[in-house]
């Protein structure tokens, strides 16, 4: 049997997309003795501050991306939501992890939703949309309420709207501009839950400890970690993160977002193939941070231990934070275990993530009280 190719520090790893993935990846990646080149249409991006190159260009610009390709040893992705003929052009020139076909699943709710069906993975009910006669027969099938989302590059919550009982089926259809959607059950969940698992091309994997997710206006909010769950649930939850990898033939990092419901059940929600937002906390609170994992992983090097150093807790910080002038940094970091990550991006708007403070104490409570505690003090001018 032919041994997967392992690349070793020194290697040139390319990533597509230029946001604070890409950023915090990089970070992870210089530490251990790669080199970092990024593709991003956005000059001056979060990854290209801290990459070693970056080629501005379009995704569309075929010429670029195959150039690009051959210019290093391997390619990853720090997001879902690249053409797929992007990925076709880069794949002819370069070994690329995880595989194109996998993120083709995952940028498109409906063939998300179909792969874990097919697989036998638990999710809720589910239903194609593609006009309004398809909307009125879903929603004579599952039920009322339930969530119509855009098919295609969705996350936070965009594109995504709730159907009450009441609702006119054909003026929710009318006010749409999407081609294709997905009519979903709504579940009726006690927690938000995500696993986060590397798998290396040699079919190791390592799961991170399961943590805990609430939102606010459809945006992660916080994330605890470990979850406030029985030890059962955790290990069930790992088992099916590990399980869907496994399904995928993942070369790299895929976050697994489930539902808990308050028997216990469990059910797959969304999957991300690339670092996510609720790991961030990793950097400080795990043995290996989920960005060194990814690392690891489409390198073929041994993967790392995702041992829980201490509690953890991590709260966004939104444009929001600075509607009423620069934050109070200095009254952040007056709270002695909080981590302060800013993404390098210039113009603070409602709702765009711009970084994340991350806190770890004796408890998850205690982590999540200074956290918060921290997010408050930068409005305190």
């Amino acid at each position: 049997m032919t041994q997967p190719k392992r690349f070793s520090p020194g290697a040139t790893i390319g990533v597509m997309g230029g946001g604070q993935l890409g950023r915090m990846f990089a970070v992870a990646a210089r530490r251990m003795g790669y080199r970092v080149h990024i593709f991003s249409p956005e000059a001056d991006g979060p990854a290209a501050q801290l990459s070693d190159r970056a080629t501005v260009a379009s995704y569309g610009n075929q010429q670029a991306v195959r150039r690009f390709a051959r210019e290093i040893d391997l390619l990853t992705f720090e997001f879902e939501n690249i053409p797929a003929v992007t990925i076709e052009w880069a794949a002819r020139e370069q070994i690329v992890r995880p595989r194109g076909e996998i993120l083709h699943i995952a940028q498109n709710r409906l063939r998300e939703k179909k792969f874990l069906a097919g697989a036998g993975f638990p999710v809720a009910p589910f239903r194609r949309v593609a006009g309004v006669e398809d909307l009125k027969s879903a929603l004579d099938e599952i039920g009322r309420p339930a969530i119509l989302k855009g098919a295609a590059f969705g996350y936070d919550g965009k594109d995504q709207e709730r159907i009450e009982p009441e609702a006119d089926a054909a003026a929710i259809w009318a006010a749409r501009s999407d081609q294709e959607c997905v009519l979903e059950g709504v579940v009726d969940f006690e927690k938000e839950i995500s696993v986060i698992v590397a798998r290396g091309p040699d079919g190791a994997t390592a799961v991170v400890p399961v943590c805990e997710n609430i939102h606010r206006d459809h945006i992660l909010d916080l994330t605890l970690a470990p979850a406030r769950i029985e030890p059962q649930v955790a290990t069930t939850a790992c088992d099916l993160a590990r399980s869907v990898a496994e399904s995928l033939d993942l070369v790299g990092l895929l976050a697994v977002e489930m539902f808990l419901k308050s028997d216990g059940a469990l059910i797959i929600n969304e999957l991300a193939p690339r670092p996510h937002n609720s790991g961030h906390w990793t950097i400080e609170g795990c043995v290996t941070s989920q960005f060194e994992q990814h690392v690891r992983a489409v390198c073929g090097m041994p993967l790392g231990s995702t041992g829980l150093l201490r509690p953890s807790a991590m709260v966004n910080l939104l444009g929001d934070v600075w509607s009423g002038g620069e934050p109070n940094w200095a009254g952040a970091l007056s709270e002695p275990n909080v981590h302060l990550h800013l993404y390098g991006k210039r113009e603070p708007r409602s709702h765009r993530k711009m970084g994340h403070l991350t806190a770890m104490a004796a408890t998850v409570e205690e982590a999540s009280a200074a956290a918060l505690r921290a997010r408050k003090r930068l409005l305190e001018r």
